[in-house]
């Protein structure tokens, strides 16, 4: 669903003001008419089944039940910029205000106190937003180093210039707690991962020590025909690596299709890359979670490749 599409929260003193009474928001809660977003806000009807759209929603219903002006920061400015949310928590409405404001934290409130620029606030559906460089360097900033370039790499993909701007925002943050880190993840992001789980792979892989020499390697045969791109290439050993996600099948359906055209295409296309002499190593989301595993997969792979070729 459109995010801003969802049908908007209305505030419990918003209803009483035009007449409701409490136990008239109780029936209308019990018939489905009303569902409850937070204490204090409703919407029409039920609630979306996503947990994004919920949050959207939690979003949209505590910025407006605010007493002072705010702005949506960090996990929630990204589920609005639509940035992946793998390692995100979604517990908590996150606002920032300029100084010389107060942080403040309750259950479902966290209220950060920072300096922002004009040009680092961006409005979204009527809400002012930290912009996309804003809002990933400040989740850079606190967040472990691979949700961190999950969520740089996305960023990267969308603005493949947006490493200048990613640079003069540090930059600004020079000193701050957290900038470090953040200039650490922004020095390895890479907006060629195409998804969450090759974002994942590529940390992991240089965690294990057998980093990748290029990012979606294209293969061709001696005359120049294109077979096909791998998601990781070892060029020396000429090994590919390809980061196996049911998600990636639905996004190479093409109209007509059923996944399992497109799992035999895959098939096919692998084939033929096998028969130029490359090797090809796969790995699941499981084996991300399992460093040992994919370790010895992967080296396996490398040290064949270059006993081969000695």
């Amino acid at each position: 669903m459109d995010p801003w599409e969802l049908p908007p929260p209305v505030l419990r003193r918003a209803l009483v003001s035009a007449g409701w009474s409490d136990d008239e928001l109780a029936r209308a809660r019990r018939a489905g008419d009303l569902s409850r977003v937070r204490r204090g806000a409703y919407v029409d009807g039920h609630l979306p089944p996503a947990v994004t759209d919920r949050y959207r929603l939690l979003v949209r219903a505590t910025v407006a039940g605010l007493r002072r002006d705010a702005v949506v920061s960090h996990e929630s400015a990204a589920v609005l910029h639509g940035l992946p949310t793998w390692g995100l928590r979604l517990g908590q409405v996150h606002v920032t205000r300029r100084p010389p404001a107060s942080s403040d934290v309750t259950r479902t409130l966290r209220c950060h106190v920072a300096r922002l620029a004009d040009d680092e606030v961006v409005v979204l559906g009527g809400l002012p937003v930290t912009d996309l460089a804003r809002t990933a360097l400040d989740l850079a900033r606190c967040l472990p180093f691979e949700v961190a370039v999950v969520l740089l790499d996305d960023v990267l993909a969308r603005r493949p210039a947006g490493r200048d701007e990613l640079s003069e925002r540090l930059a600004r943050m020079v000193g701050t707690r957290g900038s470090r880190r953040a200039a650490r993840a922004v020095s390895f992001a890479d907006g060629r991962s195409e998804s969450v789980g090759e974002s994942r792979s590529r940390v992991l892989l240089h965690r294990l020590g057998v980093p990748p020499s290029a990012l979606q390697h294209r293969v061709h045969t001696p005359e120049g025909l294109l077979l096909g791109r791998a998601d990781f290439a070892w060029e020396a050993e000429r090994v590919l690596g390809e980061f196996d996600g049911r998600v990636k099948y639905g996004r190479l359906l093409e109209p007509g299709q059923e996944p399992g055209d497109v799992v035999f295409a895959e098939k096919r296309r692998e084939d033929a890359m096998r028969a130029e002499d490359w090797g090809v190593v796969r790995w699941t989301w499981h084996d991300l979670d399992r460093d040992a595993v994919l370790a010895e997969r992967i080296g396996r792979a490398l040290r064949a490749r270059r006993r081969r070729g000695a």
